[in-house]
């Protein structure tokens, strides 16, 4: 069984080696390979995704990503910026679904910007389609145009979604619904947007195939509010791209910060990449800062959707745990009277609970 293991950009190679020293300690027989993307992809070969790169996520069983970016990319071509390797991967792989867990666990209760009352017990999967949308329709561009204010420049994308994408990607959620509490809410913007009336009409249809399982509707605007106002009300949201990036990141900051929640993309046989859902974070990289517990959580996601070692993975999770329940906190989750540890330390603290 071979992990590819991108490290990547900022904290990346930080938090990636407190995850593998956990997976090490697991010993389940994996093959480690290490490989480079994104921006320091970009410094070593000139471009964010190398052959040899792609070549090995698609030979390897799992891909276990740090993060990518940074501003010293910023003003790159697009096509030559960090995330474009990020994009690759996901399109060479059919990396279609993306699976962002947000659960709040009882010890951050106090972390969270809204009232504990309010996000106490929070436990939200959002189930994002991955490969579609605006990120990838066509045409796009930035081009001289005339328009009502003279000759100018105007920038377009095209949001697109076929409904073989939108049947694929709606099955996956209620799969997973039919696995919690049995409630979906799919989000769209069907009153304006056709693109996502289709998407409504596709998981009507869809539906029919899992009587059990709860279905309602929200448009997306009403969902970003729901979320800060009521988010106990949802099991499982599933959405298109754009709509997911936003929403999941909203539900991510319920449960007091973004470094501990974890994600999967996984393809039609559950082949997947998983990483941490927060960015790069170059203003702490290199300063054992870094919260680690999401790449963590991330590579137990990896054992139970890929691996099948569901054991293993409850292992992890109850390690982190048992970890916060010590009290150790990293910067980003630190209140008074618990105890501030760095990247290393953290890792230490897993693998001593583990």
């Amino acid at each position: 069984m071979k992990i590819c293991v991108l490290p990547g950009d900022g904290i990346g190679p930080e938090i990636m080696a407190q995850a593998l020293r956990v997976l090490r300690a697991l010993d389940l027989g994996f093959e480690y390979e290490e490989a480079l993307v994104g921006g320091s992809a970009f410094e070593a070969t000139g471009t964010p995704l190398p052959d040899a790169t792609l070549k090995l996520a698609q030979e390897a069983d799992a891909i276990l990503l740090g993060a990518v970016g940074g501003p010293q990319w910023d003003t790159l071509p697009r096509d030559q910026r960090p995330e474009r390797g990020l994009l690759g991967i996901r399109k060479a792989l059919g990396l279609f679904a993306n699976l962002r867990p947000a659960i709040l666990y009882p010890e951050l209760a106090n972390a969270s910007t809204l009232k504990a009352e309010i996000v106490a017990g929070l436990d939200i999967l959002i189930v994002r389609e991955l490969t579609g949308d605006i990120y990838f329709g066509q045409p796009r561009g930035i081009e001289m145009r005339d328009t009502p204010f003279g000759k100018e420049r105007v920038g377009y994308n095209t949001m697109v979604y076929s409904e073989s994408e939108i049947r694929r990607i709606v099955k996956v959620a209620f799969e997973a619904a039919q696995k919690r509490n049995k409630r979906l809410c799919s989000v769209d913007k069907m009153n304006v947007l056709e693109a996502t009336q289709l998407w409504r009409d596709v998981v009507i249809e869809v539906a029919r195939d899992y009587p059990d399982v709860e279905l309602s509707h929200m448009l997306v605007d009403n969902a970003a509010m729901q979320l800060v106002r009521n988010p106990k009300q949802f099991d499982v949201m599933v959405t298109g791209n754009m709509f997911g990036d936003i929403l999941s990141d909203e539900a991510s900051m319920l449960t007091g910060s973004i470094g501990m929640l974890p994600s999967a993309s996984l393809d039609a046989n559950n082949k997947g990449m998983y990483e941490p859902s927060h960015g790069s974070a170059p203003d702490i990289a290199g300063q054992d800062k870094a919260n680690p517990l999401a790449t963590i959580l991330s590579a137990a996601m990896m054992l139970r959707y890929t691996f099948a070692r569901e054991e293993a993975a409850q292992r992890i999770e109850s390690a982190v745990k048992k970890v916060l329940a010590q009290g150790y906190r990293t910067g980003d989750i630190f209140e008074p009277g618990t105890k501030l540890v760095g990247t290393r330390a953290m890792g230490d603290a897993v693998l001593a609970a583990l």
